[in-house]
């Protein structure tokens, strides 16, 4: 689990978004699993196993729960096409209301959502930009507890955009802070210290 820290406007956002494909590159190069994907759209990237977990979730607020997990399935073969069992273990509501519309869920419920949609495409990858944002705290208990299984579990890395600074040194195996557009710490979370907190996360 790799978690970017920063203060809003410093470019978090654009770089997960740059990783995945929904932004053009102009300087640097993005590489997964050995593979240049500089020049790879945004559904490549999701067909050689990298998914994201856009800020603001992103679900289809009038299709129902099982047709939002369902839109997960496009890069899939399809063979491969259902939804994983894991997917109702770690967030057991969404079973509960496969029939009920998105955006009839609350918050934290859409994010479970939004997540479970990401892991039916069984990515090798998980982008999280600020999976916490706006979501009560009994739910961001389920989402640690999500992230830890995928590690754990499921052999699956996260890259997770976070602001919630004690979220992050809770799962994080590694730590990266961005300022103005570039990483200007990294190391294990435990390392993290105050100073860099107050220089670079602080407002």
């Amino acid at each position: 689990i790799t978690c970017v820290l920063g203060r809003n406007g410093v470019g978090k956002t654009s770089l997960m978004r740059s990783i995945v494909g929904h932004h053009r590159l102009t300087s640097g190069s993005v590489a997964f699993e050995g593979k240049a994907l500089d020049r790879s759209a945004a559904y490549d990237r999701a067909r050689s196993g990298i998914a994201f977990v856009p800020q603001g979730r992103e679900i289809f607020p009038l299709l129902t729960v099982r047709e939002n997990l369902e839109s997960g399935f496009a890069p899939l073969k399809r063979a491969d096409r259902n939804i994983p069992a894991h997917v109702f273990e770690l967030f057991p509501v969404l079973k509960q209301m496969l029939g009920r519309r998105g955006g009839d869920l609350s918050g934290g419920q859409q994010q479970q959502l939004a997540i479970g949609r990401a892991l039916v495409m069984r990515p090798k990858l998980l982008v999280l930009d600020e999976p916490t944002e706006g979501i009560q705290p009994s739910i961001i208990k389920d989402i640690g507890r999500a992230i830890r299984y995928l590690r754990d579990q499921a052999g699956i890395a996260v890259l997770l955009v976070e602001q919630y600074l004690d979220f992050c040194r809770e799962l994080a195996d590694e730590v990266n802070i961005m300022d103005r557009g570039l990483i200007v710490h990294t190391g294990p979370a435990e390392d993290l210290d105050r100073a860099d907190v107050r220089k670079f996360l602080t407002v």
